[in-house]
C-alpha cells in the first residue's frame, strides 16, 4: 500500500510538471501495487481502504490525463445493465474492444483498475460489466444485455465493430462462453469452453441415476466439446488459479478440440509460492498473457 501511495504522489508531481507520460506510468504502477495489496489483505476494512485508493487513482487518471471512464446503461423494458467504458483510442481510430466480465468478488472499478495498464498497452477499448449485475437476470436476458453492450461498442467511432472480444474473469468464464456462442459477432473469447456446462450435465446424470457417472472417455469426450463446437471465434480457456476450470479437464478439452479442428487455446496461470505453504496467482503475468492473446486474435 505504501508503494502504491508513493507512485500516486509521484504521478501528481509529474502532472504538475506536465510530464504526462511519466504521470501515466506512475499511476499504472500505483494501480498494480494496490491490486497486490488487496489480494494479500484479509481485513475487510483494509480492503475497502485499498478499493477507495483504486477509485481515486482511476478518477485522477481521467481528470488529469484525459482517460475518463464513462458510466453506461443498456437494456430493454425494465431490464437494465450498468457498465463502465474506457475508450482505447482517439475518435475514428478503429481500435479493438473487449467486453470484460468481472468475477464474483470484483466491482467494476476494481477490474478496470487491474486491466487499465493492459488496455493502454494494447490500445484497446474496454467495457466492464460486473458479474453481480448479470446474475440478477436469466441466462437468456443476460445474453441479450451483453449483445446490447456489443451494439453500443459497434456504434462507437473509435471501435472496429469486427474486432470485439469478450473476457470472462473467474466464474464469469461460463457467461463469456454462452455469450460468444449466442452472438456470432464476437471475434475472440476468453472463456471456459463449455466445461462448466459439461460438468453440470454429468452431475445431473449422476443425480438422476442415483450413482456416480461411470461413462467412458469416448462417451464423455463429445459432450465435453459440445459447447466449444458452437463457438465461431477463437477461444482461450484459462485453467487453474482462481478460475472455475480444472487443469485436467481443460487439457482434455484442448485435446478434443485440436482433434476436431476447433480453434481453442489453453493457458495455465503462473502460481507463486509464499510463506506458510500459501500460493498466489501471479495475476500480472496471467492478465498480460490473456491480453497478448486477445491482441493477436483481434488485430489479425
Amino acid at each position: 500500500m505504501r508503494t502504491g501511495d508513493d507512485y500516486q504522489r509521484k504521478s501528481h508531481l509529474d502532472i504538475e510538471e506536465q510530464a504526462f507520460d511519466e504521470a501515466t506510468e506512475a499511476l499504472l504502477c500505483a494501480l498494480t501495487a494496490f491490486e497486490v495489496a488487496r489480494r494479500l489483505l484479509e481485513d475487510d476494512r483494509d480492503r475497502l481502504d485499498v478499493e477507495g485508493k483504486v477509485e481515486a487513482a482511476i478518477q485522477s487518471f481521467g481528470v488529469s490525463l484525459g482517460g475518463a471512464a464513462e458510466n453506461l446503461e443498456v437494456g430493454f423494458d425494465h431490464t437494465i445493465l450498468s457498465a463502465l467504458y474506457l475508450p482505447g483510442g482517439a475518435p475514428k481510430s478503429c481500435c479493438p474492444a473487449v467486453i470484460c466480465l468481472s468475477s464474483d468478488e470484483d466491482k467494476r472499478t476494481m477490474l478496470l483498475g487491474r486491466l487499465l495498464p493492459l488496455a493502454i498497452k494494447h490500445g484497446m477499448s474496454v467495457l466492464i460489466v460486473a458479474r453481480e449485475e448479470l446474475v440478477k437476470y436469466s441466462p437468456g436476458e443476460s445474453k441479450i444485455l451483453l449483445s446490447l453492450c456489443l451494439d453500443h461498442l459497434s456504434s462507437r467511432t473509435e471501435v472496429d465493430r469486427r474486432r470485439i472480444g469478450v473476457y470472462g474473469d473467474g466464474l464469469s468464464a461460463e457467461i463469456a462462453t454462452n455469450f460468444a456462442a449466442f452472438d456470432k459477432r464476437v471475434a475472440a473469447a476468453v472463456c471456459d469452453g463449455g466445461l462448466w456446462s459439461s460438468a453440470r450435465t454429468l452431475a445431473s446424470i449422476g443425480w438422476i441415476t442415483g450413482a456416480a457417472c461411470e461413462e467412458t472417455e469416448e462417451e464423455v469426450s463429445p459432450r465435453r466439446s459440445r459447447v466449444a463446437r458452437r463457438l465461431d471465434c477463437p477461444a482461450l480457456v484459462v485453467a487453474g488459479g482462481r478460475g472455475l476450470v480444472s487443469v485436467s479437464e481443460a487439457i482434455k478439452l484442448h485435446a478434443d478440440c485440436t482433434a476436431e479442428g476447433i480453434p481453442l487455446d489453453l493457458m495455465l496461470p503462473e502460481i507463486v509460492s509464499a510463506e506458510h505453504g500459501e500460493y498466489f496467482e501471479n495475476f500480472v503475468m496471467s492478465d498480460d498473457c490473456i491480453f497478448d492473446w486477445l491482441d493477436r486474435k483481434l488485430k489479425r
